[in-house]
């Protein structure tokens, strides 16, 4: 009789399936995982903007409207930041007076319907909020996704 040493084919038909399974668990926890860093990508960027703004007030007295490649000084929202955010991050500042202003980050890779939009604000809450999506109850200075 001929010895014969190796794998059957029902054996390896066992272990491909398994493999299968087990990516098919495996690759959407992986996609998941990477919206959530591009989400924290998008609070950071809005935590770093209050700073940019609170540094830009220090000097001008009022806060910036805009977000550019070089800072610009200037009152009545007609001044600039020079901030970059996080890749494909999209910022838009909405300057509403020397009192307060809003903001809110968009990244076109989240497909999450609430977490597709971030916004901060600060100032009185019932003014600004609705500038950038958030409730009245809202954390002034805190980002928020939704």
């Amino acid at each position: 009789m001929m010895n014969r040493k190796g794998f059957t084919l029902i054996e390896l038909l066992i272990v491909v399936v398994i493999i299968g399974i087990l990516a098919a668990i495996a690759i959407p926890k992986f996609a998941n995982t990477k919206e959530k860093a591009v989400v924290a990508s998008m609070k950071s960027d809005l935590k770093n903007l209050v700073a940019a703004q609170e540094a830009f007030f220090s000097d001008n007295q009022d806060y910036a409207g805009a977000v550019a490649a070089t800072q610009t000084n200037g009152t009545g929202g007609a001044g600039s930041l020079a901030f970059t955010p996080s890749a494909n991050n999209v910022i838009t500042i909405n300057y509403i007076d020397a009192a307060g202003w809003s903001a809110t980050v968009v990244n076109a890779t989240v497909t999450s319907a609430s977490n597709d939009q971030c916004g901060i604000f600060v100032g009185d809450a019932a003014t600004y909020a609705g500038g950038a999506g958030l409730a009245v109850t809202d954390p002034e200075g805190a980002p928020r996704c939704y």
